[in-house]
């Protein structure tokens, strides 16, 4: 059951949905699941297919659906679709790629698809609880070398996957704009701190984590069954305040500079539709000490990463004045974790923490270990220092009133047809 390939993989199969065929994230290889409202109407679950949306409710009043996905495809949400076991899921996609391919179903699913481009995405579930991990090695050594330039990985890091608990009220849908934050900060030469708008604003790409089956409190989730908790996968960025940031962060971490804002793809790409695009998960480096029992599975080691390019583009607002195409600021694979997903839900389960259906998890900022890959402008620009220049001129330290940053994710493996995870945008607008 683990990670299944079957013919829902199939690369020669085809949709009789035209826009899905070649379809740059989401040919009928990927049916990622959504919370979607078509224009003045009231949302429900969707699932993409091309440029257009299949109506999950409509399908499950139809009787289209099995059972007992069908009944979870009527909600407002995706948290029971989420919550249902593995094999349920596996029947529903068999399902819906069985409808999409059959030409002989094209009368009956066609009426039930909506052009894309005129619906309204919502979040894809009601988000009980958000943790932010800290899982990106490159990323940690790259900050850490900012602030602590002989020591820029702390003890624990290589024996305990970080994490902080982040805002689940403040998660927005890609496209929602972001508002410029106020808080505390402390220039260096100032001997107190000020209560301003955030000078130092900055995006995080990462990669959200979805809880499908929970566990009960007191009962822990063994890293061999992980796995089977994870539900989906969507692009995530973590917005932060470096300035504020700095100022807060000891002794207990990040708090105002983080929780204004994260936004999140409106796509669940599925752990089903992820199969074919396992890898293995690189080795520590010569002299690293190994997992502890409780996070270490052979099978997990020998395909819990996946093959993803995760990009990073910029439109500033005098680029979009000038119908600029966005710049790309980054390019990189998420096989530059140092911890397997697998290893972040085992561990967060590990003292009887208990996931629920619909919980987001964060990786935290994913890095290459060179500039090509960085995940930041705190890294592309070291600190602000060294400001990065566009291709329209402009310089950037650190995001500006009007900048819209644009995160992209694609799927690839030798056989198979690349599937995509949608775009994570939003643009920043000014303090109020």
């Amino acid at each position: 059951m683990r990670w299944q390939i079957d013919e829902t993989h199939d690369p020669d199969r085809t949709s009789w949905v035209a826009s899905a065929k070649g379809h740059r994230d989401f040919p009928v290889q990927n049916l990622p699941y959504g919370i979607f409202a078509p224009a003045g109407e009231d949302p429900r679950a969707g699932v993409a297919i091309g440029d257009a949306i299949l109506d999950l409710r409509a399908c499950a009043v139809a009787g289209l659906l099995p059972a007992p996905a069908s009944a979870t495809c009527r909600d407002d949400t995706l948290n029971s679709l989420m919550a249902i076991a593995p094999a349920d899921r596996v029947a529903l996609r068999r399902r819906l790629t069985a409808v999409l391919t059959d030409p002989a179903m094209e009368s009956i699913i066609a009426p039930l698809l909506y052009d894309s481009a005129v619906c309204t995405m919502h979040l894809p579930a009601r988000i009980g609880d958000y943790t932010d991990f800290y899982v990106g090695i490159h990323h940690a050594n790259n900050v850490g070398r900012q602030f602590r330039p002989d020591n820029p990985l702390l003890p624990n890091y290589k024996y305990v996957p970080i994490g902080y608990h982040g805002r689940a009220s403040s998660v927005r849908v890609s496209g929602e704009p972001v508002i410029r934050p106020h808080g505390q900060r402390k220039p260096p030469e100032d001997d107190a701190p000020l209560f301003e708008p955030t000078q130092r604003l900055d995006y995080e790409l990462e990669l959200g984590v979805w809880v499908g089956e929970g566990n009960a409190l007191g009962d822990p989730i063994a890293i061999g069954d992980a796995g089977h908790h994870i539900a989906g996968l969507s692009l995530l960025n973590d917005w932060s305040a470096r300035d504020l940031q700095a100022w807060e962060y000891r002794p207990l971490g990040p708090f105002l500079s983080k929780n204004f804002h994260s936004t999140v793809s409106p796509w669940v790409v599925t752990a089903e539709a992820l199969a074919p695009f396992r890898v293995a998960q690189p080795p520590r480096s010569e002299g690293d000490p190994p997992p502890l029992p409780y996070l270490w599975d052979a099978a997990d080691q020998a395909h819990g990463a996946l093959g993803l390019t995760l990009e990073v583009f910029m439109l500033t607002a005098a680029m979009r004045a000038a119908d600029a195409t966005p710049v790309r600021l980054s390019c990189g694979p998420a096989t530059n974790m140092y911890w397997t997903l697998a290893q972040i839900v085992a561990h967060h389960a590990s003292n009887g923490c208990n996931l629920n259906p619909g919980d987001l998890l964060g990786t935290g900022t994913i890095s290459a270990p060179d500039r090509e890959g960085f995940g930041s402008l705190l890294e592309l620009t070291t600190g602000g220092s060294e400001p990065i220049l566009l291709a329209s001129g402009e310089r950037r330290g650190f995001l500006e009133d009007g900048d819209e940053i644009i995160m992209r994710a694609t799927a690839e493996a030798d056989g198979f047809v690349p599937i995509g995870f949608g775009e994570c945008r939003a643009v920043i607008l000014p303090a109020r």
